[in-house]
């Protein structure tokens, strides 16, 4: 046996994308930080110790550490093997979400399935597992993606049942995701432009008529449209947003000084954690967070582009894209850009459903990446 072909056989160590890698630890360890000055004030109240949140995400941290790296071992191509069960498990959590007693509901929406002593998102595991089905059907299809019955129906009918389990928690948020997600992918995979359009003139009406069949939600559009007419209700959350960013001005008024937090600006440590960033970190901060992110998608692009076959290049977008997609959407709220949805940011905001899942899939990335690095 040659040398050659002895070294393709021994195991090789595992060639970490450092681009990536560190944005994803800086954003985490910022992550940190934030969720401790952001929810102090409101654990102390809550639960008589203002380290609570703090000690729950450090330890959500450190697992999600340990995720990363086992699932950057993991080879991305067993996850082809994995598509169907995927979709079935997440599908029936999301049924178990709705229409069993293991639903949590809190704030008006069932989003939770509580296990025993664990609680947690099925729709976190969903959006990955959308991804992984869409990767793996549009690379086996390769150029009958531009078929309506191949390539492009098959895949929006799976979207709608995700849709259809959603709109019954209700989650409007991870509605958008969803569709954007598969859009984007399709998009990107080569279907054709007019069968994309198409369902524009469908979807719209059908988002509209969900949209204005709740009294909040008209609520929150009208205040998205004008929140400071309606700054001491739906457009409360957005108003005090906006107050936190003009305190913070270019550098911040300082790392646990913000003032908005304190019982002003709602779900600070969560949905508004950018708001709070802004404020105590200012622009500077803003910018710096926004650097990390740009960074980190930046290589997913690179890992996608240079992905050995089609399955790793749309496996590495789909992640890419997901990831994009709630930076986007939850900063556009925090900056009033978009209306107020119920997204976290990824890796900074507190949550052990979305850090872990994210985690796991930035793990997945450098898997795909690693194993082009070796080539």
């Amino acid at each position: 046996m040659s040398a050659a072909a002895v070294r393709k056989n021994q195991v090789q160590p595992l060639v970490y994308d450092l681009g990536l890698l560190f944005p994803v630890l800086l954003l985490v360890g910022l992550g940190i930080v934030m969720v401790y000055s952001a929810s102090s004030a409101l654990a102390f109240k809550d639960f008589g110790s203002g380290y609570f949140f703090l000690k729950k995400q450090a330890l959500f941290s450190l697992i999600g550490i340990v995720v990363l790296v086992l699932f950057s071992y993991v080879p991305f191509r067993i996850y082809r093997m994995l598509t169907y069960p995927a979709l079935i498990i997440t599908a029936l959590m999301l049924v178990a979400v709705a229409f069993s007693s293991m639903g949590v509901t809190a704030g008006g929406s069932s989003r939770w399935l509580q296990l025993g002593p664990l609680r947690f998102q099925p729709s976190e595991l969903a959006r990955l597992a959308l991804v992984i089905y869409l990767a793996y059907s549009m690379s086996k299809k390769d150029d009958l993606l531009r078929d309506f019955y191949v390539g492009f129906l098959p895949h929006v009918m799976v979207l709608g049942l995700f849709v259809l389990l959603l709109v019954v928690q209700p989650d409007f948020g991870s509605m958008v995701i969803f569709a954007l997600l598969t859009w984007i992918m399709l998009f990107v995979g080569g279907c054709r432009i007019s069968h994309l359009l198409m369902v524009v003139p469908v979807l719209a009406p059908m988002a509209w008529i969900f949209m204005t069949s709740a009294d909040y939600r008209v609520q929150r559009l009208l205040s998205f449209l004008d929140p400071w007419k309606y700054r001491t209700e739906g457009g409360y959350q957005i108003v005090h947003s906006f107050m936190a960013f003009g305190t913070g001005g270019i550098t911040g008024v300082g790392l646990g000084k913000g003032y908005q937090k304190l019982f002003y600006l709602p779900e600070p440590h969560t949905d508004f954690i950018f708001s709070v960033i802004g404020e105590e970190l200012g622009l500077i901060g803003v910018l710096v967070v926004i650097l990390l992110y740009g960074i980190m998608l930046m290589r997913g692009i690179h890992i996608a582009r240079h992905a050995q076959d089609r399955f790793g290049a749309f496996l590495a977008m789909g992640i890419t894209v997901t990831l994009g997609l709630q930076v986007c959407i939850n900063m556009g709220v925090a900056l009033g850009l978009l209306p107020t949805k119920g997204l976290t940011l990824p890796f900074l905001s507190y949550g052990g459903t979305s850090l872990l899942i994210n985690m796991a899939a930035v793990g997945i990335m450098m898997n795909i990446g690693a194993r082009d690095a070796r080539t």
